[in-house]
C-alpha cells in the first residue's frame, strides 16, 4: 500500500430523492449500497465519511422493503444508534465541504437517483479525482459508475474509466423493473450508455441481479445491490495492493 494514502474512504451517497417508480415511490439512496460498503470498510480498518453533493439525502422507498433487508440489515435501519445510522442522519458531509487529501478510497453508493445528479456532482467527482491523481481507488456499485465517466484523469484528460471494463446496473435490469421508459423520458443515460460514451467496456452479469463485481486496475464496480459487499472488497484490496 502507498504509504502516503490515509487508511479513509468516502462513501458518496445520492442527493436526488424524487419519484421515480410507477407506484408513484420516490428513489434515492438504495439503503444496503451504502450499509454494506460501511460495514466491509470499517471491519477493514477505514475511517469512513458519508457524503452527497448537496449534503442532504433521502432514501429509495422500495430499498427499505423485505425484499431487500436482512434481518440484520433491519435491525440496522431501525438503530438510531448503529454507527451507519450515525453517520448517515447526523454526519452526512456535503462534498464541498470536504478536504480531499483527507480520502485514499472512493466508494459510490447508489439507488437510481445516481443517474440523476451523479453525472453533474461535481463536488464528489473532485473528490474521486483528487483521490485518482494521488493513485487511490474510485470504486462504484449498481447505478453508482454513473459518477464514473465524468471522472477525469489529469494527465490524460480522459475519464478514468477510458479503455477499462467495468460493471453496473443492466439496462435488461431497468426492463425488469418496468423503469427503462421513465429513464428515457427523463433523458438520462443507462449505466451502459454512459460508460459507452467515453469508451469504456461494460460487462453484464449473467443474470440482472446476480453477485458480480469486477476489478480494472484501480476501477472495482459492482452490478446491484446483491454486489455491494464483493465489489467494497474489492476495493478493499485493490487499496491493500497498492
Amino acid at each position: 500500500m502507498s504509504a502516503s494514502l490515509p487508511r479513509k474512504a468516502i462513501i458518496a451517497i445520492t442527493s436526488y430523492n424524487g419519484v421515480f417508480y410507477g407506484d408513484r415511490k420516490r428513489t434515492g439512496l438504495f439503503f444496503t449500497e451504502a450499509l454494506h460498503p460501511f460495514e466491509i470498510l470499517t471491519r477493514a480498518g477505514f475511517a469512513v465519511d458519508l457524503a452527497t453533493e448537496t449534503g442532504t439525502f433521502g432514501f429509495d422507498e422500495h430499498s427499505l422493503s423485505k425484499e431487500f433487508l436482512t434481518a440484520e440489515d433491519e435491525a440496522a435501519y431501525k438503530n438510531p444508534a448503529h454507527p451507519f445510522m450515525v453517520k448517515l442522519k447526523t454526519q452526512l458531509k456535503k462534498a464541498s465541504d470536504l478536504k480531499k487529501e483527507e480520502y485514499g478510497l472512493f466508494f459510490a453508493s447508489a439507488g437510481h437517483a445516481a443517474i440523476y445528479d451523479y453525472p453533474n456532482a461535481r463536488g464528489l467527482q473532485s473528490i474521486a479525482e483528487d483521490i485518482w491523481a494521488r493513485g487511490g481507488i474510485v470504486s462504484a456499485v449498481c447505478q453508482g459508475p454513473a459518477i464514473l465517466p465524468g471522472i477525469f484523469d489529469a494527465t490524460t484528460g480522459k475519464s478514468i474509466i477510458t479503455g477499462k471494463a467495468v460493471t453496473g446496473f443492466t439496462t435488461e435490469g431497468e426492463v425488469v423493473l418496468h423503469v427503462l421508459d421513465k429513464i428515457k423520458q427523463d433523458k438520462l443515460l443507462t449505466i451502459e450508455e454512459g460508460a459507452a460514451k467515453v469508451g469504456a467496456k461494460y460487462l453484464a452479469p449473467l443474470h440482472p441481479f446476480d453477485d458480480f463485481s469486477i476489478t480494472d486496475g484501480r476501477v472495482p464496480t459492482g452490478a446491484n445491490p446483491a454486489s455491494a459487499r464483493s465489489t467494497t472488497e474489492r476495493a478493499v484490496k485493490a487499496f491493500n495492493n497498492l
